[in-house]
This record gives C-alpha cells, structure tokens and sequence, in this order.
C-alpha cells in the first residue's frame, strides 16, 4: 500500500490514488518524475515537497534529505520529462 511508504500519508496517497498509481510496484515502476507528472495530469496540484517525497519513498530517505541532496537532477529530470510532453513546469 502507497500510504505506508515513508513520506507518503493520506494526501499524498491520494493524489496518487487520483492518477492511478496504488501500489508500490507501479510506483516504483514509473519512478518518482513521473509518478508526479502522473498526479498532475490527474488535476491535482501538487506542491514541489511531493517530488521530494516521492524520490524519498523509493529510495528510503527523508524528503528533506532528497530536497537537499537531489534537488537539481530532480528538477532537471522533471523539466525534461515535461518538454517532451510539451507542457510546461
């Protein structure tokens, strides 16, 4: 279940939920970019902290860890991910 990974409550779950995305395994199928383009597309509006929560749910490490540690490949990812799609951040 989504909701029991670390970082991840109820919100967060249920944005997921939103876009699909239940399990762990297809979470960690699609991977955190985007798992959270994923939401977006669903009509949520997350807040960057999901990014930051997701990539530390498949990786076991506080989102403030990741905020930290992985902020510009994470961005950097997102922003290419999202030219593909032709959208904007």
């Amino acid at each position: 279940m989504i909701k029991i990974l670390r970082n991840l409550g109820p919100r967060s779950a249920e944005m997921l939920a939103r876009a699909g995305i239940v399990s762990e395994k297809q979470l960690r199928t699609l991977g955190s970019v985007s798992a959270f383009l994923a939401v977006k597309g669903a009509g949520c509006s997350p807040s960057i902290n999901l990014l930051w929560a997701l990539e530390g749910a498949l990786s076991d490490r506080d989102w403030k860890d990741v905020a930290r540690t992985d902020r510009l490949t994470l961005l950097t990812q997102l922003e290419d991910a999202e030219k593909r799609k032709g959208q904007t951040v």
